[in-house]
């Protein structure tokens, strides 16, 4: 534990080396809390902010994640989305053997904005209200992710629908929707206090805002849904070929 001040290289580079190295270690990688900031400062003869510096690079790869009042632990494992044969939410945490508990889920009626009327194609003359979802989804520990999903008010939904079974399989089932495409946007902005709150989280942490179009087998609209992820638990992957 011992970083080189006399190197050409930042401190807070090297601390962040060395964080990477510890937290390979299989204490950690089964849930045991990092020493303090105040701990680690002084066996590394650096200060806080520059500690501080380290942490947070790795607490934005989701590498780390840090709960007020608690400490500092490694993250086990995150979910992963991609590009490549898109799945949706509920199938993606049956691959990675992840049980889902909602935390919450609201069923109400909206008027849309106009980026969402412009993508359900809706006419301005005739305003007409969306069935919206909203839920809360996490692991049986934690939230994790807060969803909020419009539908194209063509679909006959009344809202009265069972919406804790998996949302494509209900469209399918009972509305003979089978959907087909997705284009995504991924960005990140800081949580917020209202989002903090639901995702359990500071109003500065990151998050991943992950926007899906979805469409079904004819081109025609069916779903805009928004996602807003905690960093720590989330991972997007590419796969590019040339």
């Amino acid at each position: 534990m011992k970083l080189d001040p006399k190197s050409t290289k930042p401190l807070h580079v090297q601390a962040e080396e060395l964080l990477r190295e510890l937290i390979e270690d299989e204490a950690y990688q089964n849930g045991k809390l990092l020493p303090s900031e105040v701990e680690l400062s002084e066996q590394l003869h650096i200060s806080r902010n520059t500690l501080r510096q380290a942490i947070n690079k790795l607490v934005f790869e989701g590498r780390l994640v840090r709960k007020k009042g608690f400490g500092t632990r490694v993250v086990k494992k995150a979910i992963v989305g991609g590009v490549k044969n898109w799945l949706s939410f509920s199938q993606e945490m049956k691959m990675l053997g992840i049980q889902i508990r909602n935390f919450e889920l609201h069923i109400s009626l909206k008027l849309p904005n106009t980026e969402i009327a412009n993508f359900f194609e809706l006419e301005d003359e005739n305003p007409r209200r969306c069935v919206v979802l909203e839920r809360l989804r996490g692991n049986k520990e934690y939230p994790f992710v807060y969803f909020v999903s419009y539908f194209n008010p063509d679909i006959p939904l009344t809202g009265e629908e069972d919406f804790t079974k998996p949302l494509y399989e209900l469209l399918e089932t009972q509305f003979g929707i089978e959907v087909k495409t997705s284009k995504e946007e991924i960005s990140a902005r800081l949580a917020g206090d209202a989002l903090a709150e639901k995702l359990e989280i500071d109003a500065t942490d990151p998050i991943l805002v992950r926007k899906r179009f979805v469409y079904d087998v004819d081109g025609k609209p069916v779903e805009y849904n928004i996602g807003y992820y905690r960093a720590d638990s989330f991972t997007y992957r590419i796969e590019a070929e040339r």
